[in-house]
């Protein structure tokens, strides 16, 4: 294992590796913030501005690592609109190889060293019930604020590419890539479907730099006037043959036109001409966020597993 550190880009590839072994065989353990895809998003959008609030941890078995724990110390966003959010409490994503679940422990114990003092939240699966009875006996507890219908618990959607109907969108819109589009397109797209949001053209350069990042699967729907009016990223998993859409965003101006179901449908061919079989998407899960939900189900994305958001007071 190595010692707790602040994380590196470099950190991101051998996370990602270990995410990769584990979508292969539990792809139900595979929780928000710890897939392929997520982890360069992430990473890519926020290190610039909170990368001094990370710190990180790796387990390994020989020369491969077989768990890992990133945890999100206080920090403070600045959004656009010159709205600022300070957050005070502490936060993880970690993932740990269903052959070495005893981890889990030190996962824990690394974590309630490096965030003392914070209240700390926490995002097993259902599905790591392992893992769940661990958090317990460390004294976490099932987090109802997060769990409540209007809260911020996801659930990780799946499908497979077999068959992909034809896009269709409305007269005048087109697709575009950030590649064909440039970035300054490509940030309002994402700044304007989210905001107000934190994305700046600073953001959006981590992103291209990350190994995982095709700027031919990063797809817009440009609108007759010019405004790029819904966006996704595609994060595409070579060994498992499979895509991830994070994120996917429309313009409030464009929304309830149909953009973002043609949008996916057209990323999908491209995913699937690429060489992937399968796609995942993230979803808030709780009744009062039915609008992304009903998406992805009427694109054929069904439910694969669902976040256990935990707690444990400060102190």
């Amino acid at each position: 294992m190595t010692d707790s550190a602040s994380l590196a880009a470099s950190d991101i590839p051998l996370m990602q590796g270990l995410a990769q072994r584990v979508t292969a065989l539990r792809p139900d353990l595979i929780s928000a913030g710890a897939s392929y895809g997520e982890l360069a998003w992430v990473h890519g959008k926020d290190h610039a501005a909170q990368g001094a609030g990370w710190r990180r941890r790796l387990w390994f078995a020989g020369d491969e690592p077989v768990a890992w724990a990133w945890a999100f110390l206080p920090h403070r966003v600045r959004r656009e609109d010159g709205s600022v959010t300070d957050v005070t409490g502490a936060s993880l994503s970690h993932q740990v190889h269903p052959d070495h679940a005893g981890l889990v422990d030190e996962v824990i114990d690394w974590y309630d060293t490096v965030a003392s003092g914070l209240e700390r939240t926490a995002l097993p699966t259902t599905a790591d019930e392992f893992g769940l009875t661990r958090w317990t006996a460390h004294g976490y507890e099932p987090d109802t604020r997060a769990l409540a219908d209007t809260g911020h618990w996801t659930q990780l959607n799946q499908r497979d590419l077999t068959d992909v109907a034809h896009p269709v969108l409305p007269p005048g819109f087109r697709f575009r890539t950030a590649e064909e589009a440039g970035p300054r397109a490509a940030v309002r797209a994402h700044a304007d479907a989210w905001s107000p949001s934190a994305y700046t053209a600073r953001s959006y350069e981590g992103v291209r730099r990350s190994a995982a990042y095709r700027a031919d699967l990063h797809v817009l729907v440009e609108a007759p006037d010019g405004t790029m009016a819904a966006s996704t990223i595609m994060w595409l998993d070579h060994m498992n043959r499979t895509v991830e859409f994070e994120p996917v965003g429309t313009h409030p101006a464009y929304r309830r036109l149909g953009l973002a179901h043609a949008m996916m449908l057209h990323g999908m061919r491209l995913a699937r001409a690429a060489g992937a079989t399968h796609a995942t998407v993230v979803c808030l899960g709780g009744a009062a966020h039915p609008k992304a939900r009903g998406l992805y189900h009427g694109l054929g994305f069904r439910e694969l597993s669902r976040d256990a958001p935990l707690i444990k007071p400060a102190g």
